[in-house]
């Protein structure tokens, strides 16, 4: 017996219906990203974003990353605040038991060749939980860490074809 799976409801165009055609703007091939600013007190955190985002679009998306001179796109961003919120304080001590690190960036991504804005987002944020209390005692860097790489995959994430 024979059996013929046809996919007919399938799309080349990721926009109409079900495909499997990537969802990355397939007209570029390569994008810089310069560190992204920070105009907050915290320090280093601008390094860790733009490592994070450089190895999302290695993993996840088509695109190369290369020089700025030499890029099709460029994405830059500014990271406008980070805020902590505690989420639950221990009954015992009354410390903090579980914290929301918060961070709040602008991102544009531009076609250099045309200087049109690709895509672009004002007040985008992101979050990520960490404990601090015992038995955990997690360090704000841990907090840090996560909402980085969260705030990453999310700026990927919007980088795809708008539905």
């Amino acid at each position: 017996v024979m059996v013929c799976i046809s996919c007919t409801s399938c799309e080349t165009d990721p926009t109409v219906r079900y495909s499997s055609s990537s969802l990355y703007p397939k007209q570029y091939q390569s994008i810089a990203i310069p560190i992204f600013q920070n105009s907050t007190m915290t320090r280093d955190v601008e390094f860790m974003l733009t490592d994070a985002i450089i190895k999302e679009i290695q993993v996840r998306s088509p695109y190369r990353v290369v020089d700025k001179h030499v890029a099709e796109t460029l994405l830059t961003g500014t990271i406008t605040s980070m805020n902590l919120r505690t989420l639950s304080r221990s009954q015992t001590t009354g410390l903090d038991n579980e914290v929301l690190f918060k961070v709040v960036i602008d991102f544009e991504w531009y076609d250099q060749v045309n200087g049109n804005r690709i895509v672009g987002r004002k007040n985008f944020a992101s979050s990520a939980v960490f404990i601090p209390s015992r038995p955990s005692s997690e360090p704000l860097e841990i907090g840090q860490f996560a909402v980085v790489q969260q705030l990453a995959s999310d700026i990927i994430d919007q980088m795809q074809a708008s539905w």
